[in-house]
């Protein structure tokens, strides 16, 4: 019975961290429904959930911060979603020298592997050597949480460095 519960907290868990994300637009609320009700719900045929003017976009994760320990990734992908099919990420860092530590990007497999920072279940997509100059590039492809971190030092750099955070892409509407 344990088990159970603790697969239907996890789920419940996950689809809420997918709403609250899906949801984070800065939009979201701001606008009127266009039917003269003005409940500012944003519901309404024209509304700019979900609506991008161009296509994809390149987004460097962390911003001007790029990607480096003591920074709150989380935050920082909550303060940025949406997030849509076929955006990149794109991940920049310094090379490893003798004055700064290495940084990788890591997948993990599921919201528990994120959860618990587990580096031995999780897929290195960039090596210390990939975030030198333009940086690696990681394109959004599935409708799946993908959850990132640094796996560096064995996982300390996700677990006390901020190094982790999740996106679900979504999928871009134009009216």
């Amino acid at each position: 019975m344990g088990l159970r519960y603790a697969h239907g907290l996890i789920l419940i868990v996950t689809l809420a961290s997918i709403l609250g994300v899906s949801m984070a637009n800065k939009d979201w609320g701001s606008k009127s429904n266009n039917t003269g009700w003005g409940w500012g719900w944003g519901w309404g045929y024209n509304h700019p959930i979900n609506e991008t003017k161009e296509g994809p976009n390149k987004i460097i994760v962390g911003g001007s911060e790029n990607w480096h320990f003591g920074f709150n990734y989380s935050d920082w992908a909550f303060q940025n979603a949406p997030f849509y099919f076929n955006d990149t990420l794109v991940f920049k860092y310094d090379p490893p020298s003798n004055t700064t530590f290495p940084h990788s990007v890591y997948l993990f497999p599921d919201f528990w592997s994120y959860l618990n920072c587990d580096i031995k279940r999780a897929k290195m997509v960039a090596n210390p050597t990939q975030g030198g100059g333009d940086g690696f590039e990681f394109v959004l492809k599935r409708w799946k949480p993908h959850y990132f971190a640094c796996g560096e030092r064995n996982g300390f750099h996700c677990k006390n460095g901020g190094m982790r955070f999740m996106v679900v892409p979504l999928f871009r509407w134009h009216y």
